[in-house]
């Protein structure tokens, strides 16, 4: 059903082994290796934390986390009220959520896990694949309603935008990075539930655009991550005007345009803490930023935050 559219120090994980056996305050028991937790985030990102729970599990057998995957807005009420201590997100708290935190005598911490990219996805037999950054306001302000608004000649009709939550990160992002701010404002834009919702609404509709996060795009036989879904075209984004698809001077959003700064809609994804026992979401949290957590994040196409990243032309005949 669709609706109308209105978040480096890596500690040891054996630091505190000799305190397993005791039991903290409120009842928990957990340590940075064992016990059980949960972790709210951001649907849009549940591949990459799928692949680190699962490596995290493998590593430290007596630990259990949970993902509990759903909205940004809702992660960040949960960590407020402490129905949970982690949350994955692509923003981080703002001053108001900062200063609730303190007058309650509660330390937030934050720890920046990598970049992707908010990605344009449109139907395969959609033809108009180059889209400048302008052009992406002036939709999500509803300035722009129809394809030949911005290709002369489309014969597509309105620009049918979708994105994967209502109150996903995606949204805030566009609101506060792409639009400074100021509400999305068209009858076109509408919202379903998930990431993988929107995909399958833009393979069956032609005149589609799509807003997700691109780690939802990557090919996973192509161990390069330079192949995206078949099953969808990925719009290149420019900032020249007259660019065209496949011309140097549009962006797909690969690692290395993310690196290079390139491609222009990169956010940041968050791990945001609030856990005064100080258990197994700070060594979750934690893991996810060791070198074995910034591994997995590479792998998923994405850009970690840590790490040594070199790029070099080459050329081929």
């Amino acid at each position: 059903m669709k609706k109308v559219i209105y978040i480096s120090l890596l500690i040891f994980m054996t630091t505190l082994g000799a305190c397993q056996n005791k039991s903290k305050s409120g009842g928990r028991t957990d340590t940075y290796a064992s016990g059980e937790m949960t972790v709210m985030c951001d649907e849009s990102f549940s591949p990459i934390i799928n692949e680190e729970i699962k490596v995290f599990h493998a590593t430290y057998p007596d630990a259990q986390v949970t993902p509990e995957y759903t909205n940004e807005l809702d992660a960040f009420n949960a960590l407020m009220e402490q129905k949970v201590h982690l949350i994955i997100t692509a923003r981080n708290y703002s001053e108001k959520q900062l200063d609730f935190f303190k007058s309650n005598g509660l330390q937030p911490r934050y720890f920046p896990l990598g970049y992707d990219g908010l990605a344009f996805i449109i139907n395969k037999d959609n033809v108009d694949s180059c889209i400048h950054v302008n052009d992406i306001k002036r939709i999500l302000s509803g300035v722009v309603r129809n394809w030949n608004e911005i290709n002369e000649g489309s014969k597509l009709g309105e620009i049918d935008v979708v994105f994967d939550n209502a109150k996903s990160a995606a949204v805030h992002w566009a609101v506060d990075s792409i639009l400074g701010g100021k509400p999305i404002n068209s009858p076109n834009i509408t919202a379903v539930n998930t990431s993988a919702e929107v995909i399958n609404y833009v393979e069956k509709t032609k005149n589609a655009i799509g807003i997700i996060g691109s780690n939802w795009l990557n090919d996973k036989r192509d161990t390069t991550n330079v192949t995206f879904n078949k099953n969808i075209n990925v719009m290149s984004v420019c900032q020249v005007e007259g660019a065209k698809a496949g011309e140097m001077n549009s962006w797909k959003p690969y690692q290395l345009y993310l690196l290079d700064g390139r491609y222009p809609f990169a956010r940041t994804v968050y791990a945001l803490l609030v856990d005064p026992y100080h258990g197994l979401p700070v060594g979750f949290a934690n893991f996810m930023q060791s070198p074995i957590g910034q591994k997995i994040i590479l792998k998923s196409a994405l850009l970690p935050y840590r790490g040594d990243l070199q790029w070099r032309k080459v050329q081929t005949n």
